[in-house]
């Protein structure tokens, strides 16, 4: 069975958004570079954090998201970001109405029922879950392997908490990858059990 693992771009004091739900600068480093991080050709990274982030993103097979970040993509259009596979939304509301019932996208109640409908989706590959809210959520519920951080040189004082509302303490393990790359530091932290 794939690892559950928690990710997602931060400021340096810890928000993966401001106040009003935008990014800021979280994402710059993925333009701060010269190698193309997807087919696309509009994210270029520095060469180190290309050999991170590409083979990272290429064992995802599932993200878990919450029905507020699908809401703010408006559902990526019905296309799971990042070539995933599958995205399960946990909403305590049904998908929306005309939604294509086709789209890789599954509605469940509640995060132990997420983890459990993406891990049968994913089979061996990796299940992410993006941080904020839920993703504090499953940590809470002791579903995360791994915590994954991209660090960005910002500080935003206030905003959307990358942990979400966890209050209680969480034990990780001395960070296992701190790689540095063009105005990100790549982190990841496994999480004792």
């Amino acid at each position: 069975m794939g690892k559950v693992v928690m990710y997602s771009s931060v400021s340096v004091d810890g928000f993966v958004a401001d106040d009003n739900d935008q990014p800021g600068p979280l994402f710059d480093w993925l333009c701060s570079g010269d190698v193309p991080l997807d087919e696309s050709g509009e994210l270029k990274v520095s060469q180190t954090s290309y050999d991170h982030t590409r083979a990272y993103w290429d064992q995802i097979a599932v993200t878990i998201v919450g029905r507020h970040v699908f809401d703010l993509t408006d559902g990526w259009g019905g296309k799971p970001p990042g070539g995933v596979d599958h995205v399960v939304v946990v909403s305590h509301r049904p998908m929306p109405e005309g939604w294509d019932p086709e789209a890789p996208f599954h509605f469940v109640d509640g995060v132990e029922a997420a983890v459990a409908k993406a891990r049968e989706l994913a089979g061996d590959r990796l299940v992410e879950v993006a941080a904020g809210d839920v993703g504090g959520q499953v940590l809470a519920a002791g579903l995360v392997d791994e915590v994954r951080m991209d660090v960005v040189p910002v500080v935003f004082g206030s905003g959307k908490r990358y942990f979400g509302s966890v209050h209680a303490q969480h034990l990780l393990e001395d960070p296992d990858v701190v790689i540095q790359g063009n105005r990100v530091l790549h982190l990841r932290y496994r999480v004792r059990h």
